[in-house]
Formats: C-alpha cells, structure tokens, sequence
C-alpha cells in the first residue's frame, strides 16, 4: 500500500567500507568506499596505493582469497606475508610453473594440520584487528553515512577514519614494561 498511496520507493542502498589497519597501533592506515556491487579483492590495490612503505603481513578473510589478490600485494611489498584462507575448493597450482607460491602453502598446510592448526600458525587471528576499527568507526561515528553523493560520502569516510585515529592516538597509554629488583 505504501507504493501505491505516495509511488515508486526512495532507492536504499548499501556501503562497503574497506579499512586497512596497522597492526601495531591499530591505526586505520587506508580506507576506501565502495556501493553494495563492487567485489572485495578489486579493493586491494587501491587500498595498498594509500600505503607509503612496505608492509610485514596483509591479512583478510577468505573473499579476497585468489592470485589477483596475491599478485598486488607481492607487487606492492615483495616480501610481505600473505595471510588468506584458501576457500575449501581451492587446489595447488601445479608445479611447474616453479616453487610453490604462498597460496599453495596454504592450501596444503590445511589438508595437512586442519584450518584451526592453520590459524594459528600463521597468525591469522588478528584479523580480528579490523572487526575490531570497523566496530569503533560504527560505534563512534555511526551506522550509516550521512551525505547523499558518493564523492561526499567518501570525504566523510575518509574525515571519520581522522577522527578515530586522532581519538586513538589521544586515548591509547603507552605501556612500558618495569623490572622490579628483588631484595
């Protein structure tokens, strides 16, 4: 009844915000934005663009699992540590297109030890460190974006990422370890 008294209905539709995180600080070091269509592995490059230096260790859930992904990360730091689940149907490259590659050694170490084993041998735990900045960026700034274009949608993504960091930077001790003499 509500199409056929005031017509068609207003276009709702959702955000996806991408946030790269430094695990040390727990800084947002890169955020991007995108609507509801865009796949989450595109976003690696830019969000790896924003990025001055090289990184130690990218990891993320398994959507962004595949060589695209693996590929812009090694372009960007040669020597980073990818840490990606493989999904369940991944295979191994075969081998003679050299060495096997991270993703291989991946997907083999979970055939072997099992997923959990896996986790925890290659850190895969903190990934929770992002759940964790998008939990403060919705609990702090809030649920939904308030603009209505795209490109101001973005300025305030971005302005917010700012403030949480600022905050962070304000809010967080910094912890030094104290040796106590024994007598």
């Amino acid at each position: 009844w509500l199409e056929q008294k005031h017509g068609a209905r207003s276009r709702r539709t959702w955000r996806k915000l991408h946030l790269a995180v430094d695990a040390k600080s727990g800084a947002i070091i890169a955020h991007g934005l995108t609507d509801q269509k865009t796949d989450d592995p595109s976003q690696v490059a830019p969000l790896l663009d924003q990025i001055d230096g090289e990184i130690d260790q990218f990891t993320a859930d398994g959507a962004y699992d595949g060589k695209p992904t693996y590929r812009s990360i090694l372009q960007h730091s040669a020597t980073a540590n990818v840490v990606i689940p493989p999904r369940s149907t991944a295979v191994e490259s075969n081998g003679d297109t050299g060495p096997p590659d991270q993703r291989d050694k991946h997907i083999a170490a979970i055939a072997k030890d099992g997923r959990l084993q896996w986790q925890a041998a290659t850190g895969y735990g903190k990934r929770a460190l992002i759940e964790t900045a998008i939990g403060r960026y919705k609990g702090l700034i809030g649920r939904r974006v308030r603009a209505r274009s795209f490109a101001t949608q973005q300025t305030e993504v971005a302005i917010g990422c700012i403030v949480l960091n600022r905050m962070l930077a304000c809010g967080r001790p910094e912890s030094v370890r104290r040796q106590v003499r024994q007598a």
